[in-house]
């Protein structure tokens, strides 16, 4: 798999002293990190409790923020589109209707970001990570 949108190698590298076995040590575990805020974001849009959207943006805003470190630019974008998303659905919250009007809207941004993750274990694979 092409580096081409899942990460910035070279930023990348330039933001870890270009330490290649540093920057593949954050980068796996970002892998786990981002697992495991994914299988959060998805236990909240399944069982949908109260304050579920508030915990898919602080989920999001997790990933986001350590993909943008790692200059992994479709896990930045991806979960940044889905932390939006719940933020605008969480002021809403207090509505049932809305909450059911977000909802899959807030399930379609998080099938985008669970895209960008199937491509960034992909290139993690592909390189040897």
């Amino acid at each position: 798999m092409s580096a081409e949108g899942v990460i910035d190698w070279d930023e990348a590298m330039e933001q870890c002293g270009d330490d290649e076995e540093f920057l593949r040590e954050l980068l796996a575990d970002l892998r786990g990190e981002v697992d495991q805020q994914v299988k959060k974001i998805d236990e909240m849009l399944t069982n949908v409790p109260d304050g579920a959207f508030h915990q898919i943006m602080r989920a999001s805003h997790v990933i986001k923020g350590a993909a943008s470190n790692l200059m992994c630019q479709q896990l930045r974008q991806t979960s940044m589109a889905l932390e939006s998303q719940a933020s605008t659905a969480n002021d809403a919250a207090g509505d049932p209707a809305a909450v059911q009007a977000n909802l899959p809207i807030a399930k379609a941004r998080f099938d985008e970001l669970r895209q960008a993750v199937a491509n960034y274990h992909a290139y993690l694979a592909s390189v040897g990570i």
